[in-house]
């Protein structure tokens, strides 16, 4: 990645319809490391497409879409996967794999896209279990937890790794009160680092403590993504 280039980048970005539902408009966007972009977008569904966007999952009609310097629509599965390993990602419906136990799911990227030893994995993700309230790793199947315990379990996944991108769809309404400080203190330790973040919002409750840290302000309609201004 160059220096001082952007870290995501779409470019006159239109995804197909076809797939997506979403608009034939183009998009345009920059987010560059550190910055922290709440998306306004009161639709889930629309969220989730644009989550997928970012993330290289959407064909496009037309445009580019950049990650860390790379145009997704150019890089064969293994370069995809590898890429993908660097994304962080809260997706609203969950994601969660029910054969497995959560601790499984919740390394499962960590341990695919690394060769670090299990045990180092395991206590990375413990410590971050921890700080999201949980006693130690979950191991029952995600199906048998609460909704606030898969909130929090979602936090964990999305962290694990050092990740350079944060997707995040909104759980506030599952993320349990207490655990709100130690999402917002984590987030701000990986932008420190350098990681960028997509906040994709339903609410401007669920953002409005951390108003002061966004640098980016946006709104994701049927017509489009439009820039709004940041108080």
């Amino acid at each position: 990645m160059v220096a001082n280039a952007p870290l995501l980048e779409l470019r006159q970005v239109v995804p197909s319809f076809e797939e997506t539902g979403l608009m034939p408009v183009p998009y345009d966007f920059r987010l560059m490391p550190g910055d922290c972009a709440v998306i306004d977008c009161r639709d889930a569904g629309r969220a989730a497409m644009f989550a997928d966007l970012c993330s290289g999952m959407i064909s496009l009609s037309q445009g580019t879409c950049r990650f860390m310097g790379l145009d997704w629509s150019t890089l064969a599965d293994r370069q995809l996967n590898a890429l993908r390993g660097r994304i962080g990602r809260i997706p609203r419906a969950g994601g969660w794999i029910n054969m497995l136990g959560t601790h499984l799911n919740i390394m499962m990227q960590e341990l695919y896209h690394t060769t670090d030893a299990l045990e180092d994995v395991v206590a990375a993700a413990t410590v971050l279990g921890e700080r999201f309230g949980f006693p130690g790793l979950p191991i029952s199947t995600p199906d048998h937890l609460s909704t606030a315990d898969l909130a929090r379990a979602a936090c964990v996944r999305a962290f694990m790794g050092r990740p350079d991108l944060l997707v995040l769809e909104d759980i506030s309404d599952m993320l349990p009160a207490e655990m709100v400080l130690p999402f917002l203190e984590t987030l701000t330790a990986a932008r420190d680092r350098g990681c960028g973040v997509v906040w994709l919002a339903r609410h401007t409750s669920s953002w409005s403590v951390y108003r002061k840290a966004v640098n980016i302000h946006m709104r994701l309609l049927d017509e489009g993504l439009f820039p709004m201004r940041v108080i």
